[in-house]
C-alpha cells in the first residue's frame, strides 16, 4: 500500500524580496467603495455645506482639507470604525484608507476635532446623498414609515437624577448619617473602643456629608433649570423609559421610504417619548424627497391630535392607530370607539342606541373638548354595568376630532399599511444596531450626537444603495 504525505498550504518567507506594484492605485480595484467615496465627496460643495476651513487661508500653517477628513469618516462608518483613534490607526495600515487619504496621516485629535467642529454640516451631506438616490429613482416618494429608537449616551444611570431620585438619595444619606453619628456617640461613651474605629466612623461621616452637599447642589440646579431630570456627564442626555433598556440616552427618529428601505430623514431628540415628533420628522422627509404630498405611517406611540393636525396642514397624510388606553379600557367598559358620532345631529350614539348630547365644555392641552351625556337614558339602561360604574357615562370628544375620524377610516380601508411600516422601519434600526454595531454614541451634547448620527444614517444609505445599484450605478449618477 502506498501512502501519500500531504502538507498544508505554505506562505512565503517574510525575508523574501518581492516586486510590488509600482503605485498604491494598483491595490484598489475599479469597483472598490473608496472610489465612490472619493467621487461623491469631490462632487460636494463643502463651503456651501458649512464645513470649517473648506477654503484655505492665505496665511498661517496649512491645515487638512475637510474633504479628506470627510472621506475618512464616511469610510470609517461604512466599516464600523467610529473612534478617532481607530481611524488614525487605519491611515497607517489599511491600504484602502492609504489610497483614499493619499497617504495623509492626521492624528486622532485632528480627526475628532473635525467631527466636533462640523457637526451640523454632516446633516447636509446626508441630504445630498438623498438627492443622489432620488436621481436613481431609489425612493418611491409615496409612503414613508416613521419610528424611533433609543441609543445610549455617554452618561451612566448613576450620574442622572430626577427629583424623585434625588429625594431618595438624600433620604438614604440622612439615614446613614444618623446611623454613623449614633455609632460615634456610642464609641465616645465606651472607653474601650479602638481609636481606629472612631477615625473610620469620622471618615464615613465626612464622606456622607460631602455627598449630601453635592446632592443638594444638584437639586438646586435641577429646580433652576425647570427640567424634570439632570445628567452630569452629558447634560443633554435623558433617562429613557425602562422598557427601552437603554438607561440614559437619546431618542432617534427616522423616516424610511417603503420602496427600498432608504432613510429619507433622521433626527435626534432627548424627548423621552415619541409624542409630538411625527409632523416634524415626516414634513422634513417630504421636503428631502421633493414632493408636495406624502403618506406617513407610524405606531401608536405617535397618536396625538395636535401632531396629526399639523401633518395634514403641511401635506402629510398620517396613518396612526389609536392606542388602547384610558379608564374605560382599564375597567373593561365600552370604549370611546363604540360610541358612533353623528356629525349632522352633533350627537354620540351609544352601544345601547341612545343619543348622548353635548353638555360640557373643557380644555385638553389647549384643545377645545366637549363632553356628551344622557343622564336620563343611563339610569334605566340595561348595559350600564358594562358602560360605567358612575351615575352616568360621559364621553369627551375634541372639537376637531373629525381629523382622527378620517384617519381611522383610512386605516380601516388600508390595514396592510401597518405591515409595510414594520417591514420598512425595522430594517434600518436592525442594521444600525447589529451590522454597524452602534448601540451607543461616542460624543456628548445633543448637537454633537446629531452630527454623529448623520454619519451613521449616511453610511446606512450608502450601503443600501450599493446593494441596489452597485458602485457602477452610483458612479454614473455622480457623473451624470
Amino acid at each position: 500500500m502506498v501512502y501519500f504525505c500531504m502538507t498544508h498550504i505554505q506562505g512565503s518567507s517574510r525575508a523574501q524580496t518581492l516586486l510590488l506594484p509600482a503605485c498604491v492605485d494598483d491595490y484598489v480595484g475599479p469597483d472598490n467603495v473608496v472610489r465612490f467615496i472619493e467621487a461623491f465627496v469631490e462632487s460636494l460643495d463643502l463651503a456651501a455645506a458649512g464645513f470649517d476651513r473648506a477654503l484655505p487661508k492665505a496665511t498661517g500653517r496649512p491645515g487638512y482639507d475637510p474633504s479628506d477628513l470627510l472621506k475618512l469618516y464616511i469610510y470609517g462608518y461604512l466599516n464600523r470604525v467610529r473612534s478617532s483613534r481607530r481611524l488614525e490607526a487605519e491611515t497607517h495600515r489599511n491600504l484602502e484608507v492609504i489610497w483614499l487619504m493619499r497617504q495623509l496621516r492626521p492624528d486622532f485629535k485632528t480627526i475628532a476635532d473635525f467631527r466636533r467642529e462640523n457637526k451640523t454640516s454632516f446633516r447636509k451631506v446626508f441630504r445630498e446623498f438623498v438627492v443622489l438616490c432620488r436621481s436613481l429613482d431609489l425612493f418611491g416618494r409615496e409612503l414613508i414609515a416613521v419610528d424611533g429608537t433609543r441609543l445610549k449616551a455617554v452618561n451612566s444611570g448613576q450620574r442622572n437624577f430626577t427629583k424623585g431620585k434625588l429625594a431618595k438619595a438624600m433620604a438614604e444619606s440622612d439615614e446613614r448619617l444618623n446611623r454613623y453619628l449614633k455609632q460615634l456617640d456610642e464609641a465616645d461613651k465606651d472607653d474601650t473602643t479602638p481609636p481606629e474605629r472612631v477615625d473610620n466612623l469620622e471618615e464615613k461621616i465626612a464622606a456622607i456629608k460631602d455627598r449630601r452637599a453635592r446632592l443638594e447642589e444638584h437639586r438646586a440646579e435641577l429646580e433652576a433649570s425647570g427640567e424634570d431630570q439632570i445628567s452630569l456627564t452629558d447634560p443633554d442626555a435623558r433617562a429613557m423609559h425602562s422598557s427601552s433598556r437603554i438607561g440614559v440616552g437619546y431618542n432617534i427618529q427616522i423616516a424610511v421610504d417603503t420602496k427600498h428601505k432608504l432613510i429619507a430623514e433622521q433626527q435626534v431628540h432627548n424627548n423621552v417619548s415619541d409624542l409630538g415628533l411625527l409632523a416634524e420628522t415626516a414634513n422634513a422627509a417630504r421636503e428631502n424627497l421633493g414632493v408636495d404630498h406624502i403618506d406617513v405611517v407610524a405606531d401608536r406611540g405617535y397618536y396625538k391630535i395636535e401632531d396629526i393636525e399639523d401633518c395634514e396642514a403641511v401635506g402629510v397624510t398620517p396613518y396612526v392607530p389609536k392606542p388602547l388606553r384610558g379608564s374605560a379600557v382599564k375597567n373593561g367598559f365600552f370604549t370611546k370607539e363604540q360610541f358612533r358620532y353623528d356629525a349632522d345631529a352633533d350627537v354620540l350614539i351609544c352601544p345601547g342606541g341612545q343619543k348622548l348630547l353635548p353638555k360640557y365644555k373643557r380644555k385638553i392641552r389647549e384643545n377645545d373638548a366637549i363632553g356628551y351625556v344622557n343622564t336620563k337614558a343611563c339610569k334605566g339602561c340595561s348595559l350600564r354595568a358594562r358602560c360605567t360604574n358612575a351615575a352616568f357615562r360621559k364621553v369627551t370628544r375634541y372639537a376637531n376630532e373629525a381629523i382622527l375620524d378620517r384617519m381611522a377610516e383610512r386605516l380601516a380601508a388600508n390595514p396592510e399599511v401597518m405591515d409595510q411600516r414594520r417591514e420598512s422601519v425595522e430594517h434600518p434600526f436592525g442594521s444600525i444596531k447589529q451590522w454597524m454595531g452602534q448601540r451607543n454614541f461616542l460624543t456628548r451634547r445633543i448637537e454633537n450626537v446629531r452630527g454623529e448620527f448623520s454619519l451613521t444614517a449616511l453610511a446606512y444609505n450608502i450601503r443600501r444603495a450599493l446593494t441596489l445599484v452597485g458602485i457602477a450605478g452610483l458612479m454614473r449618477a455622480i457623473h451624470a
